[in-house]
């Protein structure tokens, strides 16, 4: 099963250190965000991979395109214009860096390469969100329950404790914050069916959280796979300093490979 990552935002909310580079090469430890996401679906057998690119593309495909002579030892013949490897140090990943333009929505995106799918079910997720869900599940769920798209649903870290009043307003107790603040948010790591792709009618201005997403979910055809576990976006400074502590004090949930 193929799987797409959007990585085509200016992430903006990061700006700190987007400017120059895309938000999904931001990075934890010494390796892009996205290295990270793609880690963590090859542990359950997921190596192909198709990166649908915008804001700064060129900069991912430059990372790809010198993967190999940056993860391994190579003897360089400067004569003869050759490159010999000498221990292949990368992963089995098989990726395709699809420029699917810089303005360019969610859904539209998708759309994009709907030739490369071949008409077969295939995972989805976002370019700057690192979890430790269980692939492997999340997959039978989805084939269990029969639907067009799985979301994998989230609790947030809640933001605002609360406490309790009585009848005479005097406070009588304080609660933690509870996750998600007792809601379920869209976490990304989706399961689609090809015929979701039927459901993105507005070309490049789909955006594929909103119309696509609610016509789903009243045909009864969305399903939320409960995620209990770790969950985090890079979205600002916080959330990258965050990440970056974590992985420093291997920490890191969701490294689940070895």
């Amino acid at each position: 099963m193929k799987v797409l990552i959007l990585a085509g935002g200016f992430g903006t909310r990061l700006s700190e250190e987007t400017q120059n580079i895309p938000k999904p090469m931001v990075t934890i430890g010494n390796k892009p965000i996205l290295w990270h996401i793609l880690k963590g679906y090859s542990f359950y057998g997921f190596n192909e991979f198709i990166i649908l690119l915008g804001y700064k593309g060129y900069v991912i495909k430059e990372y790809f395109a010198n993967y190999l002579l940056h993860q391994s030892d190579v003897t360089i013949d400067l004569q003869n214009n050759k490159i010999q490897v000498l221990n292949n140090q990368s992963e089995s990943w098989q990726v395709t860096l699809i420029d699917t333009g810089l303005d360019t929505m969610t859904g539209g995106r998708i759309k994009r390469v709907e030739n490369l799918l071949d008409n077969e079910p295939f995972m989805l997720t976002y370019g700057d969100g690192v979890a430790d869900i269980n692939i492997k599940q999340l997959v039978e769920f989805h084939k269990n329950h029969k639907k067009i798209l799985t979301m994998t649903t989230v609790q947030p870290e809640g933001r605002f404790g609360s406490v309790q009043i009585s009848e005479n307003e005097i406070v009588t107790q304080f609660n933690e914050k509870p996750k998600g603040d007792n809601a379920w948010i869209n976490g990304g790591f989706f399961v689609c069916e090809p015929r979701v792709l039927d459901y993105i009618t507005e070309g490049d201005k789909t955006v594929f959280e909103r119309k696509p997403l609610e016509d789903l979910a009243l045909a009864g055809e969305l399903v939320a796979f409960k995620h209990y576990g770790f969950w985090r976006p890079m979205d600002t400074l916080r959330d990258n300093i965050l990440l970056n502590d974590l992985w420093n004090k291997n920490q890191a949930k969701w490294k689940v490979w070895a």
